[in-house]
């Protein structure tokens, strides 16, 4: 149907929290996808196509027009700097961004800082006039300050229960996450109509939630 949405999702725990919201804003997506491994299905009753992506992926099929709209954190916004349109705070999967490490860190001539979002890193401490060497890594962050790679680390914290099983301590708050809605640039003119209804049921089922 020409004017399907096609709706890009980031796997795992924010697909959960995002399929109950537009569950709740009456459309219609069977339960049965939150587990299924599938990386396309269709729901012609709501209008819309979803494809399931890496969270990081997200905006990269937004931004090529290959997804109409897509759920994404804040994190990966910020981080990937892709060209699209921010349309809505969904509230959802919330967590902040935290500099961490061992409660007896002291400040060296050559600090490193060890993260999965370089860019992020290196912006936070650059507009505070902390020159770092920031090193990249792709999973188990905690272990960098464990074994003397990074003096501190840049991550995501949800209860923060990781941390303190590994006897880091969060030093200071970066900035809250949650997830949120975007566009394609070229959809939103051209299928604004959709997406602007989209929004506006969202935004009312948002607006019960935080009433209730």
């Amino acid at each position: 149907m020409r004017d399907t949405l096609m709706v890009a999702m980031p796997k795992g725990r924010i697909y959960k929290q995002a399929s109950k919201l537009f569950r709740d804003a009456g459309f219609p997506i069977p339960d049965d996808f939150d587990d299924s491994r599938r990386l396309i299905f269709d729901v012609p009753e709501a209008g819309m196509s979803f494809i399931m992506a890496k969270p990081v992926d997200v905006p990269t099929y937004v931004e090529y027009g290959v997804a109409d709209i897509g759920v994404v954190g804040k994190d990966v916004l910020m981080e990937e700097n892709k060209d699209v349109y921010e349309l809505l705070d969904l509230g959802i999967a919330k967590c902040r961004m935290s500099v961490i490490g061992l409660p007896d860190w002291k400040p060296v001539v050559h600090p490193r800082v060890a993260t999965k979002y370089p860019n992020v890193a290196a912006q936070y401490f650059r507009e505070r006039g902390q020159q770092v060497e920031v090193i990249k890594l792709n999973g188990s962050i905690e272990l960098a300050p464990l074994v003397g790679l990074a003096d501190r680390i840049v991550d995501m914290v949800e209860t923060g229960a990781t941390l303190r099983e590994n006897g880091l301590v969060e030093m200071e708050v970066m900035f809250d996450v949650t997830s949120r809605l975007i566009a394609n640039r070229v959809s939103y003119r051209m299928k604004n109509e959709a997406i602007q209804a989209l929004c506006d049921r969202l935004q009312q089922t948002l607006q019960r939630r935080a009433s209730s």
